[in-house]
């Protein structure tokens, strides 16, 4: 078969954009995953690479940080690691020569799927959804949570913008459940 054709998350030949009111609902397909865990006795190696590769510290617990190459925090010494899948398509494998024995590698970016949800009004549309308070969140933040029993994390990218990340085999019931949270309160 040579007529394969990549598909999205909510298996279309590309990505859905939704506008409710003044929030705009996206599904992101540009993004490679991988996840690094520091191996016993190489916590601090590891958080100085991914310091170096990333351009800034390693995230602390519920924070995220980089600019091209963005980490982060998923528990003690683990990360996830995002990159543009344009330049970054094979991330787990850079990932992998850059940390060595120091981390294990693991691709992601199959494993998940993003939406960005943008406007000033999310903080309402989430706390629909999940216990996390988003009033004061200016981008950096970082939460694990449920999300229609779920399990997503939750990105601030700026003061307008967030990312739900959550299992790309549920990727239309987390897309349901964003969107019927935007119309309830628009």
């Amino acid at each position: 078969m040579h007529d394969l054709k990549p598909i999205t998350p909510l298996g279309a030949v590309d990505p859905r954009v939704d506008n409710i009111g003044p929030l705009t609902l996206t599904e992101i397909t540009s993004v490679a995953l991988a996840s690094v865990a520091a191996r016993l006795g190489s916590e601090e190696a590891t958080r100085k690479t991914l310091g170096e590769l990333i351009g800034a510290e390693a995230p602390a617990p519920s924070r995220h940080a980089g600019d091209m190459l963005t980490a982060f925090w998923t528990g003690p010494d683990q990360w996830m690691v995002e990159a543009p899948i344009s330049t970054h398509e094979d991330l787990a494998h850079r990932l992998v020569a850059a940390f060595g024995t120091d981390a294990s590698v693991t691709e992601q970016t199959d494993a998940w799927c993003r939406f960005d949800l943008k406007g000033e009004d999310h903080p309402a549309v989430m706390e629909r959804l999940c216990a996390v308070d988003l009033a004061n969140w200016q981008g950096g933040e970082v939460q694990r949570t449920t999300i229609d029993h779920l399990g997503c994390f939750v990105l601030a990218r700026d003061a307008r913008t967030l990312s739900v990340i959550g299992p790309r085999s549920s990727a239309g019931s987390l897309h349901h459940a964003l969107i019927t949270a935007c119309r309830s309160v628009f």
